[in-house]
């Protein structure tokens, strides 16, 4: 008789539990990193470095189950399969009655997508998991070039390293804040298509030319985009909205505030708040705003502060106890709750970078979300600047203000989208 193979499993980290039960067709918390290569893509030589990213990346290898009190992840013998893009960017990928992977690799001529559930890790850990991709797929599509020198991994974290939850590792009971209060901000309205497609609109622009105008108004390009999205949706705004103030969500890599290189979540969410019944609605006096609030809120103890109050749920003894089904409630109540405070979301991966021997075969990439509200995602590499948006509604107001701001400050924008009209 065989031994039965024991499976392991794996407690969701704290970012990771208000994904399962907020996942549905119109938001599916599901983001996607885009690859551009110089060549058309290989199928089978994709296949083959997509199993061996997997080796170093075994957590990905993972279904999503319910348990009594809590989702967990469960070891899975499934292996990913790479296949030709076959349906619309950033679809369900976690189905809560079929056990399936949590993240999927397509491609489309030279490009390559890589889409995952949020539960299962963020950005940055994304990120990790697609250059270790590019890594292996470049030197095996390439290998003449190298010549058997072969450059090194740049992402080397060990297995234990890359499963670190973070958040709890970091936990500091004696820091836990007081309850925040939630503003009513601006609600963005429109007509959602039937098929819940989201639109994407991609602006394509060159990274010094956005760095210089940022300079000129002596701020950085986070800020000075950020306060441009701000702008571009008060033009939208009737007199009688501006009673409640615009807020961007802007998810912050808590990476660069405290020692981690985990490849799981590990991120927290900053409200940053611009009212215009009280201040001014020039650019220049949004940028001030803008700043100020990311001075203030952009610190290690401030984000501390907010990581705790929200771990400090997850240890109460009394919520350990709670049936799931409860807790789920619960957690949808609380994104209802915090959705009320929130117009929009913008997130700066920031700039990508590679090992200067896989450079020359990569053009660009890019990365957006799925959207129950209009968001921007950002991120560079080289000298190419990619701004997208990803919004659940038909109209593209907003965007074109955007765009046509920076086209009127002579950036040379390539703009390419799904929706109709842009």
């Amino acid at each position: 008789m065989t031994k039965r193979k024991l499976v392991e499993w794996t407690k969701l980290d704290n970012a990771a539990k208000i994904f399962p039960p907020n996942s549905n067709e119109r938001d599916t918390k599901v983001f996607r990193f885009v690859c551009e290569l110089k060549d058309d893509i290989d199928r089978n030589i994709l296949q083959e470095a997509v199993d061996k990213t997997l080796l170093l990346f075994p957590f990905y290898q993972s279904v999503l189950r319910r348990g009594a009190f809590w989702y967990y992840f469960e070891q899975t013998e499934l292996r990913p399969e790479v296949a030709e893009e076959y349906k619309l960017p950033c679809s369900m990928l976690y189905h809560r009655n079929r056990r399936n992977l949590l993240f999927e690799v397509t491609y489309y001529k030279n490009r390559i997508n890589l889409e995952v559930f949020h539960a299962l890790t963020d950005g940055t850990g994304a990120l990790g998991f697609l250059k270790t991709l590019l890594y292996y797929y470049i030197t095996i599509f390439y290998k003449d070039d190298f010549n058997g020198t072969l450059p090194v991994l740049d992402y080397d974290a060990s297995l234990t390293q890359k499963m670190d939850d973070s958040f709890q590792k970091h936990y500091s009971v004696k820091r836990i804040p007081k309850k925040v209060k939630i503003t009513k901000a601006y609600r963005i309205q429109g007509r959602r298509p039937i098929d819940n497609r989201i639109k994407i609109i991609e602006g394509l622009m060159p990274v010094k030319d956005v760095l210089e105008l940022s300079r000129k108004h002596n701020t950085t390009l986070t800020v000075y985009l950020t306060a441009l999205f701000i702008k571009s949706i008060n033009k939208e705004m009737s007199v009688r909205s501006k009673k409640n103030p615009v807020v961007l969500s802007v998810p912050v890599n808590l990476r660069s505030y405290f020692p981690s290189v985990t490849a799981r979540n590990f991120f927290a969410a900053v409200n940053i708040s611009y009212d215009f019944n009280k201040s001014g609605e020039e650019l220049e006096d949004i940028i001030m705003g803008v700043k100020d609030s990311f001075e203030r809120e952009f610190t290690k103890d401030r984000l501390e502060k907010q990581m705790n109050r929200l771990l400090s749920l997850e240890h109460n003894a009394f919520m350990r106890v709670v049936p799931l089904v409860i807790k789920d409630r619960v957690l949808r109540f609380a994104s209802w709750l915090s959705d009320r405070g929130i117009t929009a979301s913008l997130s700066n991966v920031g700039k990508i970078t590679v090992s200067p021997e896989l450079a020359p075969y990569i053009k660009l990439f890019n990365c957006f979300v799925s959207a129950r509200r209009p968001q921007i995602t950002i991120c560079s590499y080289q000298n190419n600047l990619m701004v997208s948006f990803t919004s659940p509604f038909v109209g593209t107001d907003i965007q074109k203000n955007f765009f046509r701001h920076l086209s009127n400050e002579n950036i040379p924008i390539i703009i390419t989208s799904n929706a109709k009209e842009i």
